[in-house]
């Protein structure tokens, strides 16, 4: 495999302004692309030269937007092809590494899982570099490779420590880039989720957005100002801290009445199993307790309890436009979102804005496509490796 025209980069930071301004919210007529960013003409057309010769812009038929006149003829809008540069994302589970690809605005074209006979990183990496060739060969001239992992990432390429994978020090990137030839980028799996979100999703265009994720851990994101919020305790399992009711559950891993304990899908499946004997999928508690079986019934009900506390909590403090719930244990808001909503109620002021909760229905295919989003930020717009990324700002000149 051989890497994609990486002929773009190095973009300045003027360039890359108006790149990512297209990017999210193209086809754009000149005259609203000047405005957005705050350019005169001249300097516009000194940043979009260089853009378009090398393939990142285009200009769109006209109709793609209205028309607009300049000294008589009308101007063609800036636009970007989406299906001309394609990434692969990879997410790497505990027995499976989910793979997709997709296109410039992350659009997803493809997919491709494979079962992990292990976790150890040599295995791993293996794994990873047989499907990206498989992807590869249906899809020539990949760009790069984004990797999502559930654990701390260093300068998006290495995992320093991931406990769900049991790694610490594993130069992730340097490792599949040897492998497949094409650059690769490596994020936290949740930070890589807020990055898609933010760009491409449910938080575009939004100035202050929450990401919480619930399945085998939970997630949080912070978005201020239209750009992602990093911070040191990033997935280091803050959630078991998060203490939402005293006198809740106590579960292996987690302190009681956590985030952890209460909403976690091992958590709730581990209650269930402690008050029973009998082992449940995640699916059958939430269709017993449907039906009214108690037990399952008891614990829905806590964590569905437990979901409009911190619901509550993170708006009381955040005060976001928007808070969107995500992660393979959603589900809970299918069965017990009268209760979310209620407790959500009880723990706000009775005069607080009512809080935009949306909740997505996910599997691990968009924890794959969120890792891509990262890859396309590195390596075709130019973000800073380690930085955050998230809405342009004005240019110079």
């Amino acid at each position: 495999m051989t890497a994609g025209s990486a002929g773009w980069l190095p973009l300045s930071a003027g360039e890359r302004s108006v790149a990512i301004e297209v990017l999210l919210n193209g086809p754009l007529s000149r005259t609203d692309l000047s405005r957005r960013l705050s350019l005169s003409a001249g300097s516009l057309t000194r940043l979009t030269k260089p853009l378009i010769e090398s393939g990142l812009l285009v200009e769109a038929p006209t109709a793609a937007v209205a028309a607009e006149t300049r000294q008589g003829r009308p101007s063609r809008p800036l636009d970007v092809v989406a299906g001309s540069r394609s990434f692969i994302g990879f997410k790497i589970t505990e027995d499976t590494v989910y793979g997709v690809v997709t296109t410039l605005r992350s659009e997803v074209i493809a997919r491709h899982d494979r079962p992990l006979a292990s976790r150890d990183p040599a295995e791993v990496v293996r794994v990873l570099g047989e499907a990206a060739g498989e992807l590869a060969r249906a899809h020539p001239g990949l760009e790069g490779i984004g990797i999502g992992v559930g654990g701390l990432v260093r300068d998006r390429a290495v995992v320093v420590d991931s406990p769900f994978l049991g790694w610490r020090g594993v130069p992730l990137a340097a490792l599949v880039a040897e492998r497949t030839g094409l650059p690769v980028v490596v994020e936290n799996d949740v930070a890589a989720l807020v990055e898609a979100e933010t760009w491409f999703g449910a938080g575009r265009g939004l100035d202050r957005f929450v990401v919480l994720t619930i399945g085998a851990g939970i997630g949080y994101g912070l978005v201020l100002g239209g750009r992602r919020v990093p911070c040191a305790e990033e997935d280091r399992g803050f959630g078991r801290h998060w203490i939402l009711d005293p006198s809740g559950p106590l579960t292996p891993d987690g302190e009681r009445g956590s985030a952890v304990s209460l909403l976690t899908v091992p958590s709730i499946r581990y209650q269930v199993q402690a008050a029973t004997g009998r082992e449940r999928t995640y699916e059958e508690i939430l269709a017993l307790a449907v039906e009214g079986e108690p037990m399952a019934a008891r614990v829905v009900d806590e964590a569905a309890r437990a979901l409009g506390v911190l619901v509550a909590q993170i708006a009381n403090f955040v005060m976001p436009q928007k808070i969107l719930l995500a992660g393979e244990g959603v589900g809970l808001m299918d069965v017990g979102g009268a209760t979310v909503e209620a407790a959500v109620r009880v723990h706000r002021h009775p005069l607080a804005a009512p809080v935009e909760l949306e909740t997505k229905v996910s599997d691990f295919h968009d924890w794959a496509r969120g890792a891509a989003v990262p890859a396309i930020q590195v390596l075709v717009l130019g973000e800073a490796q380690g930085g955050t990324s998230g809405m342009p700002g004005r240019p110079a000149g």
